[in-house]
């Protein structure tokens, strides 16, 4: 049996809101929110919020606290609120951690993450998520949202652990790059992403989350496609740093670093590849000497199984 059609509000139109626009307008009634609309007035949000079944933040993970704490009191006890983004907020919270703190506990929410590259749901390709959220019953209304789309879906309650597998692999992804640009190579690049997966695994641990996080969809899938794609913003930040353009190094992973530098999120230090991509956006100007001295060091030091 076809599920009705829902009421769904998205919140952002950048690249993944048109994406989820696309997946969606076939089958609901949605309304789409933009801070800066490019023709008109911006949606009325309190005219809209309170009849909707879900909102999806399409936004970075800035804004959501905010935004939350405004549709909160507008918001009907049945909707379930979404989020795609892939950042930290300016206190250093994960978008799930936002939201969480933002709607209380009468409210439901979740967090889609895994391999979604805008432009191939948008030219009708498959794309896959994880669907993180507390309890099997959310997931089944998010399973019949996206019912006959290219979205597939899978559930698993470990919020937190995909929530930062999912922020992190963009961090990660900034040292392909720049190793793409040196031509060091596909061995190279097959270390680096065993090396970034212990690591993610490693880290998601100490800050609550599941190891097995650091494989799954939003983990080493997402890893594998913002890493090598060549439409990957973050990809892009690593050759531009090795080509010395230093003009726009910007982006939810450069962002994802300052906030663990600034917050003390974890000792990134302990962690040699993420030690790098520090040191690589904080020293642009010798991108190419630290990529040299760390494959060096490899060689004369190679790392022990942990």
């Amino acid at each position: 049996m076809t599920p009705p059609p829902f009421r769904v509000l998205i919140l952002g139109h950048g690249e993944m809101g048109q994406a989820m626009e696309y997946l969606l307008q076939p089958r609901h009634r949605l309304s789409v929110w933009e801070r800066r609309p490019k023709s008109g007035k911006p949606l009325d949000l309190e005219a809209v919020a309170g009849n909707q079944d879900f909102v999806i933040f399409c936004l970075p993970a800035i804004p959501h606290f905010d935004l939350a704490t405004r549709l909160r009191p507008l918001l009907s006890p049945d909707c379930l609120c979404l989020s795609i983004a892939k950042g930290l907020d300016n206190e250093g919270r994960t978008a799930a951690a936002a939201l969480t703190q933002a709607l209380g506990p009468g409210l439901s929410i979740g967090v889609l993450y895994g391999p979604m590259i805008s432009e191939e749901i948008r030219a009708g390709r498959s794309a896959f998520a994880q669907m993180g959220a507390i309890h099997t019953n959310i997931y089944d209304r998010v399973r019949q949202l996206f019912e006959s789309t290219a979205l597939a879906l899978e559930y698993t309650p470990d919020i937190t652990g995909i929530a930062w597998s999912a922020v992190l692999k963009n961090v990660y992804a900034i040292v392909f790059g720049v190793a793409d640009e040196m031509a060091l190579g596909d061995n190279l690049r097959g270390y680096l992403a065993v090396a970034a997966v212990r690591e993610l695994g490693e880290i998601v641990t100490t800050l609550g989350g599941s190891s097995a996080a650091a494989c799954s969809l939003a983990g080493l899938g997402d890893l594998i496609t913002t890493a090598t794609s060549v439409g990957s913003h973050h990809h892009e930040l690593g050759r531009q740093l090795a080509r010395g353009q230093l003009d726009a190094i910007q982006g939810e992973g450069v962002h994802t670093l300052e906030m663990v530098r600034a917050r003390k999120l974890f000792d990134y230090r302990s962690y040699p590849v993420f030690h790098l991509i520090n040191r690589l956006l904080t020293e642009p100007e010798q991108a190419k000497a630290l990529m040299e001295s760390f494959l060096d060091h490899l060689r004369h030091h190679p790392p022990h199984a942990r």
